[in-house]
Order: structure tokens, then sequence, then C-alpha cells
């Protein structure tokens, strides 16, 4: 456990009786939100931070779980003295609907059916999202955010809460984000579904109910995500062409370092994540298209807005490269907000928003300093 770590947390769950209406159509009538706070909220109860998942994230983004050596998927950015600082701010994240982490999902019991609701789970959209973590924000007693932060589906998520609740959110930090899917993300998504849906064990995704899961299916879908989220440098520099042996065998048999790590992310994976979760996500990720949905109530929000903006961009990111965050800025700049923009200089690929790098971190130290007010 490194020493300015929040050490242990506890998650909580908050049982929402607000029916909630999609953007489908659909109604949850109540839901579970799992979520994770630390530091603690100051008296007046302005310092309180939203930290927003990515596809595969949790409500566990920093501290350790009681018997787990493995800290939260963003330990290095938020803890005591680290850029998000929780000496100083109260920071939440939570599992969002339709996860596998606690939160109410395909996973969970259909109160209607008192079945598991498998592939009937409603497709959220990151403005449902955006709809519920408001409803934990009222749970919670929380008038307003000081800042709302996220990387890639996290920083739509960040990006949502500007445009849909302008008056609520202080500061939005968005990572690694777009304003929509290019067409070539979207058919990467579509592929990863397709691996699922031909798995035998799918069984049009009721597959609980067999007592089965398309774990090779899922697997494959990750290993196309995680390339995609790896840069060609990172790749050379980790694997290069090296062999698990010293000679080649002449067989389909896992020979090259690079597909040993991937068959090994792929297994890992399935042991904690459910696949109709995985296709829920990566739908919502299509579907972000805010300035179509929202038109011309987005613009007059966006007027609306006190909020400053961070938008973070890394160099060796091409699944959401700096000219998409650079659509952002101009977005935000053709409206006379408030922004700041970063390209950082990172070998990480789309992955560098989960990664140690004194750049990144020095300019979101500083960002936050200074939105909130030097302390």
């Amino acid at each position: 456990m490194d020493e300015n770590s929040i050490g242990y947390v506890i998650p909580t769950i908050a049982s929402i009786k607000n029916p909630l209406k999609l953007l489908s159509g659909r109604v949850l009538s109540q839901y579970d939100l799992r979520y994770e706070t630390y530091g603690s909220l100051n008296k007046d109860k302005s310092n309180a931070v939203l930290i927003c998942h990515a596809l595969s994230g949790n409500h566990h983004v920093a501290g350790y779980h009681e018997g787990e050596e493995k800290p939260g998927w963003w330990n290095n950015m938020i803890g005591p003295s680290k850029p998000i600082d929780t000496n100083k701010l109260f920071v939440v994240c939570l599992n969002n609907l339709g996860g596998c982490h606690g939160s109410t999902g395909p996973t969970s019991i259909n109160p209607e059916t008192n079945k598991t609701y498998g592939s009937d789970f409603p497709i959220i959209t990151v403005s449902d999202w955006v709809t519920s973590q408001k409803e934990l924000m009222s749970y919670l007693g929380i008038p307003f955010w000081k800042f709302v932060i996220g990387g890639s589906l996290g920083g739509m998520q960040a990006l949502q809460w500007s445009f849909q609740y302008p008056e609520l959110i202080n500061n939005c930090i968005a990572i690694a984000a777009a304003p929509k899917l290019t067409a070539q993300n979207i058919a990467f998504n579509e592929i990863a579904r397709q691996a699922i849906m031909k798995d035998p064990n799918w069984h049009n995704g009721n597959y609980l109910e067999k007592g089965v899961s398309p774990d090779q299916g899922l697997a494959l879908a990750r290993m196309l995500g995680h390339i995609t989220y790896l840069s060609d440098e990172s790749m050379r520099e980790k694997f290069g062409r090296d062999l698990k042996t010293s000679k080649l065998n002449f067989n389909y048999d896992v020979e090259f370092q690079i597909e040993s790590y991937l068959k090994y992310q792929g297994e890992k994976f399935v042991t904690g994540f459910d696949a109709n979760t995985y296709m829920l996500m990566t739908k919502s990720l299509d579907y972000f298209d805010p300035i179509k949905d929202m038109s011309q109530s987005l613009i007059k929000n966006l007027q609306k807005s006190k909020s400053k903006f961070l938008i973070i961009s890394f160099t060796s990111d091409w699944r959401f490269p700096p000219k998409r965050s650079k659509e952002i800025v101009k977005l935000l700049l053709d409206n006379e907000r408030n922004v700041s923009y970063s390209e950082i200089s990172a070998d990480g690929g789309h992955d560098a928003f989960l990664m140690g790098n004194h750049d990144y971190f020095d300019i979101m130290r500083s960002f936050i300093l200074e939105s909130n007010n030097g302390i």
C-alpha cells in the first residue's frame, strides 16, 4: 500500500426509489447504485467531486478493499496529496447503471419477473447515466459538483453533465474523450459484440438462466478492445516480436509474447465482468452524440454554464486522438466558454489516462488547485 493511499474502503449501496425514465422509453421503477466515497464533505458542501468511469471501470476508483492487493483503478490520481487530493476534496465514484459490480444491471433480478434481467435489461445512454448520477447526488445531499472528472467514456459523462445540468457543475475535466464516436470506433464495438453473440453459450443474452457464460466471446471482445487501448509504440517497447520459447513451433499455438499477453487479459477479464454489461456499455458509447441529440438545448445550456473546462488528450491515443479533443475545444470556444486544453506526449495509447505521467499529473494538479481557489 503506497504511503499516500486513502487506505481501506468499503462500498455502499444507494437504493433509489424514484422511477427513472430512460431515453429508450423504458422505465426503471427503482434501482441500486453502488458507490464509494473518499475524503470528507466540508461544512458548506462545496468540495464534492464526481469521478465517472470508463467502459470496464466501476466504483472502486481508489484505495483498497480488504483482502485484495490491487488498488482502485485510478489510485495513482486520487488520494492524500495526489492531484485529486482527498485531504481537500470529497470524492464520489459509482458503478454505473447496467454495470456488473453492484449497481442494478443485467445480472440483477428484475422485480417484475423475479428472474435475472439478462438481455432484457434496457440499454442505458450517457444522458441516462447522468440523470441517475444526479439522483445519487441528491441522495448524498450534495448541492453541486465542484468537479466532474472522467477519462474515455467517463470523459463523455463529464461533458454530458456540463451540457445537461450546467448549473450543477463548476468544473469539467474530460480526458481522452470525443464528442461522438467515429465509424471506425463503432465498427470495433460491433465486432466485439459479434464475438460475444457468436459464442455458443450466448443464448440470446439469457445465459445465466442456463448456468453458463459466453466466456470465449467476451475474452475475444476484450482482446480486441485492449489492442485499441494500447499504442504501437507501447506494444513494441513491451513485447516487440519476442517469443515465449527460443524457437518457432510452426503451429497455431500461442508463440509470441503479445499473443500470450492478450490471451491472459481476455481470460482475466471474464472472471469479473458480465457479457451483457459489455454489450450495453459499447452501445452507450456508440449512441453518444449530444450535439445531435440536444441540438439547440445544448447551446442554450452551454450559455448558462459557469463551468471551467479542462480537455486533455494524448499523442499516442489513436482510438480517441487529439483531433477529437480539439473538436470538443472548438465547440466550447465557439460558445465562449472558459476552456483549457493540453495535449500530453505519452506512449501509452488510449490507456495513458490511467498511467503515471509527470506532465499529465502536473496539469491536473494545477487546474484543480486553481479552480479550488488555491486551497
